[in-house]
């Protein structure tokens, strides 16, 4: 195991976590990043990228961040809105007619966005080339009737998400998803950072190394949901995925698609550096007013209906969540489990496995943290959250104790 990079003075408790990681926590391959400032203070790196083939992980390895794909989604739709191309909370129908079907007329992108909008998954089973389909999955998804009525409560949309928030990208900025990010935010700020990777990206990528549950660890609400309720929002959104279910997220279909709740390929800097602009104001992408309604939560609830643990969104972003003495999977794996703990400004998206990037406005700091070995439950495990912990003390913070961290 070997660690490239730097870390600025001062953040030398984040090299070390970064570092203990691999040594106590298993981690195999990973990447982290921190900005403060507009500046970056973390840039760091090692392991393997692919240990069956001895490949180390450099400073350029990518990977799929799974749901901090969902930021990147909702950023673009925040940047539409800034401009004024895109109403948040005007119905849907205005941009997207088929979408009003079967009650959902009233649905706003803001319910999209966080969560609230009722088509967390889709009941009929779903092709095995569907996620690859962008027309088939979005028309799917304007045909279904919403698990409950919109913006009543929230569920996780964990793959929908891609395709209700895209398809409002795609209608009011007339490129499709992949091509606006790429164009309005990862080309203008320098990131290597794809929506629908192009082939020649290819060699850089790490595989995914997915977490197998031991039968006495599959005892989570969510978990149950999965095994005993099929027609579950969970059970659903977890299995009726066509190809993606499969190994999708290995395979070069999976990354050279489209799906905006999922497969986004980038690495920390790349994460990092996304939410940087928004860490200083907005910089060229959001206005102050846009900004500022990023952060604040829209949606919350004690019982997600997906994800079975207390929640709290912003628009397209987590908001900061502890659930260390709320969740049956905190009790099964250790208290960082099912928890993303950052500061009361902070939002941002964590992926499966416990991928992370966010931007903390108040602390004018980003962060960004890939790996490759996925690690149990929903949110964070405790690699992801010892990072974000070290970074926090670094800059002067002094708990968490309640529930977010504060100076």
């Amino acid at each position: 195991m070997k660690i490239d990079g730097t870390a600025a003075r001062g953040f030398e408790r984040v090299a070390e976590a970064f570092e203990r990681n691999f040594g106590e926590r298993g981690e195999v391959g990973a990447s982290l990043c921190v900005t403060v400032g507009g500046k970056t203070v973390v840039d760091l790196w090692g392991g393997a990228a692919d240990p069956k083939t001895d490949t180390p992980w450099t400073k350029d390895t990518v990977g799929i961040v799974f749901s901090c794909t969902k930021g990147a989604t909702a950023l673009c739709a925040h940047v539409l809105a800034s401009r004024g191309t895109l109403d948040i909370d005007a119905p849907v129908v205005e941009l997207w007619p088929e979408f009003g079907q079967h009650g959902k007329e009233r649905v706003t992108t803001r319910m999209m966005l966080d969560h609230s909008a009722g088509v967390p998954a889709l009941r009929d089973k779903v092709k095995d080339s569907g996620p690859y389909e962008w027309d088939y999955m979005t028309e799917r998804l304007a045909a279904e009737e919403p698990f409950w009525v919109p913006g009543t409560r929230n569920g996780y949309h964990g793959f929908t998400f891609g395709w209700t928030v895209g398809e409002m990208v795609r209608r009011a900025s007339g490129k499709s998803l992949g091509t606006f990010f790429q164009d309005e935010i990862a080309k203008p700020l320098g990131l290597d950072f794809w929506i629908g990777l192009p082939e020649a990206i290819e060699p850089r990528v790490a595989p995914m190394i997915p977490y197998v549950y031991r039968a006495g660890e599959a005892k989570t609400p969510f978990m149950i949901d999965l095994a005993k309720v099929p027609t579950s929002p969970a059970s659903l959104f977890f299995f009726n995925v066509g190809a993606w279910r499969t190994g999708g997220a290995n395979s070069r279909d999976g990354h050279a698609a489209e799906i905006g709740a999922a497969n986004g390929i980038t690495n920390a800097r790349g994460l990092a550096g996304m939410y940087a602009p928004l860490a200083q104001g907005g910089g060229k992408l959001v206005d102050a007013k846009t900004l500022a309604r990023m952060g604040e939560v829209s949606m919350a609830t004690h019982d997600d209906a997906t994800l079975r643990i207390p929640t709290r969104f912003a628009p397209g972003f987590m908001k900061s969540m502890d659930n260390r003495r709320r969740s049956v999977g905190a009790q099964i794996f250790g208290p960082d489990i099912d928890s993303v703990i950052m500061s009361s400004a902070a939002f941002g998206h964590v992926g499966a496995g416990g991928s992370l990037g966010f931007a903390d406005p108040a602390a004018g700091m980003s962060f960004g943290y890939t790996m490759n070995r996925m690690g149990p439950g929903l949110l964070l495990n405790d690699r992801g959250q010892a990072l974000v912990d070290a970074t926090y003390l670094s800059l002067g913070y002094k708990n968490k104790d309640g529930g977010v961290w504060s100076r």
